[in-house]
């Protein structure tokens, strides 16, 4: 048996007033995963364990298979792995977003999807003059890059995610706790160091958002994982644009494979993604592909990207995968499911339960959900179940 896991970050919604009541789920065109639950079964899954913050890094975990509740130790560290930054045991990562202020506001947590090519100038010349024997700056993708650090430094600190408070008071949201003065001040220090940074005037003249800020976020120690084969006995591996997946991945020791033109964000390469789920199935047994699309546009509150990304996804990930797999002489089991909702409504994440559906290629035995959406799964048979339970769930029932 193979096993195909296909993650729509944030595809989950509420109904929408523009799309008569609909949710993007139910208003999108995706017969790809409309035949998954009308083939297989289906429910809704708890993603984010009662008293943690709905995160893509708790929802993903959780996915995965392992329990945050064991496993979870913040969402830096496991960025940090995918990066290749080895921690100390009192390295404290943080992420760390470019982002755009404007006016005291928190205008824009990604500031415009900047180039990684751009933000690389960045993160390096802030390294440069920021960077002492307690802190250092590594650059990631686009806006997504990483803080270390050392001596255990802010890990008692309280941060808030940028996209959790867009269109809000920066200084109503910096860090809290002990050692706020410290961060607070660097962060300081990095807008007067990006504001006239010549990337930035670019960016500007170009009418784009600057990256004129850091802000620090989601820090943690290295967590301690127990191996995928160990837990499950499956061989598997990881696609995904983002750090954060990757990182996972290799806690878990999964393959993480990398796919060029990969970004997170709309103009993500689809098709190589899809391609290389398939090529991989020729020496793994289980596969986890991510697309991160989705999440963005809800937290851009775009319906048209949103309902977009999803179409995408349905189409370009989905179709081929379920496709290869109904024409595959080994027999599969497809999982497709959001990692949580990020309501285009609200910007942000939230921790309700999300749809799922499960087919295998060898057993067709419908339930009564007829389609992949947040109402019509409630129809299905396997009710509201734990999302790192589910994994095992499935190479048990081979």
């Amino acid at each position: 048996m193979k096993y195909a896991v296909l993650i729509g970050d944030g595809m989950a919604d509420y109904p929408i007033e523009d799309l008569g009541g609909k949710t993007i789920l139910q208003a999108a065109s995706t017969p790809a995963m409309d035949s998954i639950a009308a083939r297989g079964k289906a429910g809704l899954a708890r993603t984010v364990p009662e008293g943690f913050p709905p995160g893509s890094d708790v929802a993903n975990m959780s996915i995965i298979g392992y329990d945050p509740a064991v496993y979870y130790s913040g969402r830096a560290p496991l960025e940090a792995a995918s990066m290749g930054v080895a921690l100390a045991a009192d390295d404290v990562a943080f992420r760390c977003n470019l982002v755009t202020i404007e006016n005291g506001l928190v205008k824009d947590y990604s500031a415009g999807h900047i180039s990684s090519d751009e933000a690389k100038t960045l993160v390096e010349t802030l390294d440069s003059e920021l960077r002492t024997e307690e802190l250092k700056f590594y650059p990631g993708i686009s806006y997504r890059h990483l803080l270390v650090a050392r001596g255990d430094k802010g890990i008692e600190m309280e941060c808030t995610p940028p996209h959790d408070v867009t269109g809000e008071r920066a200084a109503e949201h910096l860090p809290k706790g002990e050692e706020e003065d410290f961060f607070r001040d660097l962060m300081e220090a990095s807008m007067e160091i990006l504001e006239l940074h010549p990337v930035n005037l670019k960016r500007a003249e170009e009418g784009k958002n600057p990256a004129n800020s850091i802000w620090v976020w989601g820090q943690g120690h290295a967590p301690q994982f127990t191996s995928f084969r160990e837990l499950y006995g499956k061989t598997g591996a990881v696609i995904s644009a983002v750090d954060l997946l990757k990182g996972i991945g290799i806690y878990a020791g999964l393959d993480v494979i990398e796919v060029p033109g990969a970004t997170g964000y709309l103009d993500t390469n689809y098709e190589g993604k899809a391609r290389a789920a398939i090529e991989a199935f020729e020496s793994r047994d289980l596969v986890f592909v991510h697309v991160e699309a989705p999440d963005e546009a809800g937290h851009e509150g775009s319906l048209e990207k949103k309902l977009k990304a999803v179409e995408d996804f349905d189409s370009r990930i989905v179709a081929p995968i379920l496709e290869h797999a109904k024409a595959s002489e080994e027999s599969f089991t497809i999982l497709v499911m959001p990692d949580h909702p990020t309501p285009i409504s609200l910007k942000t994440h939230t921790p309700d339960p999300v749809p799922f559906a499960v087919y295998r290629t060898d057993k067709e035995d419908p339930d009564e959900a007829g389609a992949f959406d947040e109402e019509s799964v409630k129809n299905g048979s396997m009710g509201i179940v734990k999302a790192s339970d589910l994994v095992g769930m499935l190479i048990k029932a081979e």
